[in-house]
């Protein structure tokens, strides 16, 4: 039991440090406009005709760090700041939301791996930390033998959502190179403003990490509740 509370507080002060991090280095890099003056709906757009896809749009989105691609609508959404700033950080974000929209144009198998998995993680990331107590309330009020089977039940809930952190991983590090590939091949930055875009996209990829460690430490200690009990 201390185990895993030591575990996770150091997860957890990793986690806030990776934030911090990436939260100072998006601070920093805002602040150096690109050399070539586009802004970061205008490299998304050229980013999406330089890949010859021409059925997704580009459109703003309110609040920060709400920048995601929508493979339902087809739609590359960026938060205001990054749709209309110019610089290295809004670069970097823009055509990594994009490296999503090629993948899907592509049918990387990652991506589709994850899209098949939403509808199911959606709902056992709702549900699965009540069941898992609710098995735990059972096994020690009701009946052992039903408590064990609905923890058991919770456990396979969880670890669908870890596995999806997991898969997330690939998707994100390969947008990251796809974004980075074109923004060095097609000229869009100069070595400077590309250290910058890729140290960033480092940082952002790193949360990630860490929320996919996080998920399986605490899926193994629900792993070990289940078979001390058993």
């Amino acid at each position: 039991m201390m185990t895993y509370y030591v575990l996770i507080g150091a997860i957890m002060l990793v986690s806030w440090y990776v934030s911090s991090t990436l939260k100072k280095k998006f601070e920093k890099y805002s602040k150096q406009q690109l050399q070539n003056g586009m802004s970061g709906a205008e490299i998304a757009q050229k980013m999406l005709e330089d890949n010859g896809i021409y059925d997704v749009k580009v459109i703003s989105t309110q609040g920060q760090l709400t920048d995601h691609y929508n493979p339902k609508d087809k739609t590359v959404n960026l938060s205001e700041s990054v749709y209309n700033q110019r610089n290295a950080a809004a670069a970097a974000v823009a055509a990594h939301e994009v490296g999503h929209a090629v993948q899907h144009a592509k049918a990387y198998s990652w991506l589709e791996m994850r899209s098949q998995l939403v509808p199911l993680v959606q709902i056992a990331s709702t549900y699965s930390q009540w069941v898992i107590l609710g098995g735990l309330i059972l096994y020690g009020m009701v009946s052992a033998g039903v408590g064990q089977t609905v923890l058991l039940a919770g456990i396979v809930m969880f670890g669908l959502g870890t596995l999806f952190s997991f898969v997330t991983l690939p998707v994100e590090y390969d947008a990251s190179n796809r974004a980075l590939a074109w923004l060095k091949n097609h000229n869009m930055v100069n070595p400077q403003e590309y250290k910058d875009a890729e140290d960033a996209l480092k940082w952002a990829a790193r949360t990630y990490v860490v929320a996919a460690v996080g998920s399986l430490a605490t899926l193994l200690y629900f792993i070990m509740i289940y078979l001390g009990r058993d």
